[in-house]
């Protein structure tokens, strides 16, 4: 399936949900580059967010005063395929770090600030797209074509998210990562407001022993046998 020709029907949406450390991202970067379609990982709109609001000295408890924030920021702020831009300039790998991951999980519990974003997602995806987060196939696009559900064990999780984080932190050790990832599962899965669950007719897709090409092959079997994509 990788390496062939595939044209999308218009508008096609493409929700892919995971905890962290499922490999939704990297699938999701594949699947956008062989149908040719934007990528969006709305992960990085909360990640913004809990920066900026740290960046204003602001107490992330506090939901007015994060909301404050974000209206003021927001308007300076471009999502693009590529990541997101501030005052024109790109902040996508400072939004990368572990740290500010943690501050994302803490500012997305919050209704107001996920209504606020909720808009800047839908209307970015209009044109179609691939977009992976928490809750894209349940609130973001729930009218989505095709819904996917990527998970792993929890150990794997680890292992993939300690893999990326220590080529920048040679100290970081893999317990460490995965008592932060227990934690953050905890506070995505418990939250009131859009907790990470597996949409309604969504695909789950276990990637534990699976290799990034075999999940994309997958996903590529699964649009083409609903007439999504076709080749050419």
């Amino acid at each position: 399936m990788v390496g062939l020709y595939w044209k999308p029907i218009e508008g096609l949406q493409i929700a892919m949900d995971g905890p962290s450390g499922s490999g939704k991202g990297t699938v999701a970067k594949h699947v956008g580059k062989e149908l040719g379609l934007p990528v969006l990982d709305t992960g990085l709109l909360y990640r913004f967010a809990g920066w900026q609001a740290t960046a204003a000295d602001v107490d992330l408890m506090d939901e007015s005063a994060v909301l404050q924030v974000l209206h003021e920021v927001l308007p300076e702020m471009q999502w693009r395929a590529e990541g997101i831009f501030f005052e024109s300039n790109d902040c996508t790998s400072l939004l990368r770090g572990e740290d500010v991951g943690g501050l994302a999980s803490q500012v997305a519990h919050y209704p107001k600030v996920r209504a606020l974003l909720l808009d800047v997602q839908r209307d970015i995806a209009k044109s179609g797209c691939v977009m992976d987060g928490r809750d894209i196939g349940t609130v973001v696009l729930p009218d989505a074509q095709a819904k996917f559900f990527l998970t792993a064990s929890q150990r794997e999780r680890a292992r993939r998210r300690w893999a990326q984080l220590h080529v920048k932190d040679k100290e970081l050790s893999i317990e460490q990562v995965a008592d932060e990832l227990m934690e953050r599962d905890k506070r995505d899965v418990g939250r009131d407001c859009a907790p990470l669950e597996r949409a309604k007719g969504a695909i789950q897709i276990d990637s534990t022993i699976m290799r990034v090409d075999e999940v994309v092959d997958r996903i590529l079997a699964v649009l083409e046998r609903r007439d999504l994509i076709h080749a050419i």
